[in-house]
């Protein structure tokens, strides 16, 4: 099955691991936009945040994914976990890939998760899980307009999760 999909979610919602295997799975390129975010801006986004601020970091995500929409072939791609908050990109994700997917987990599920990673600069205050339900209380809506396909990640495996992606895949053919 050649495609190209994309995953949206929240921060620690298994996009990047879910993707790899998924990529892996279907013999696909694989492309993790924080991953060659940092590579383009040569330090980690916790650092560039520190520096320069979430919006000119925002910029370098949206001219990434803007690139990455028209590229031809197919791919799958773990996006960040704020690119929905810029409406150019949510059009961009829906106008370049024939199916998104939202990996959605409950804060609660996510701060068990992350609780000790140190390396995502939203989560660096005093009350993390508060902030992720901030975070999910605004993206929430945002990540649903964006996606064609919501899977409910909780608890189940990596393994799980890519089989409920590749199921909604068969299921729904694209061009």
């Amino acid at each position: 099955m050649q495609t190209r999909c994309a995953l949206v979610g929240m921060p620690g919602s298994g996009k990047s691991t879910v993707g790899r295997h998924l990529a892996r799975r279907q013999g696909l390129p694989f492309v993790d936009m924080d991953q060659r975010l940092e590579e383009r801006l040569g330090c980690s986004i916790r650092s560039y945040f520190d520096q320069h601020g979430e919006a000119a970091f925002r910029d370098h995500e949206s001219a990434l994914l803007a690139e990455l929409a028209d590229q031809p072939g197919p791919m799958v791609l773990s996006t960040g976990g704020g690119i929905v908050l810029r409406a150019d990109n949510r059009a961009a994700l829906r106008r370049g890939f024939a199916h998104v997917m939202y990996l959605r987990a409950s804060p609660e599920d996510i701060f068990r998760r992350l609780r000790h990673d140190r390396t995502r600069p939203l989560l660096q205050v005093a009350d993390p899980l508060e902030r992720l339900r901030e975070l999910y209380r605004t993206r929430d809506p945002l990540y649903r307009e964006t996606a064609h396909y919501v899977i409910e990640t909780g608890r189940p495996t990596v393994n799980t999760l890519v089989n409920m992606v590749l199921m909604q895949l068969e299921m729904t053919p694209g061009p």
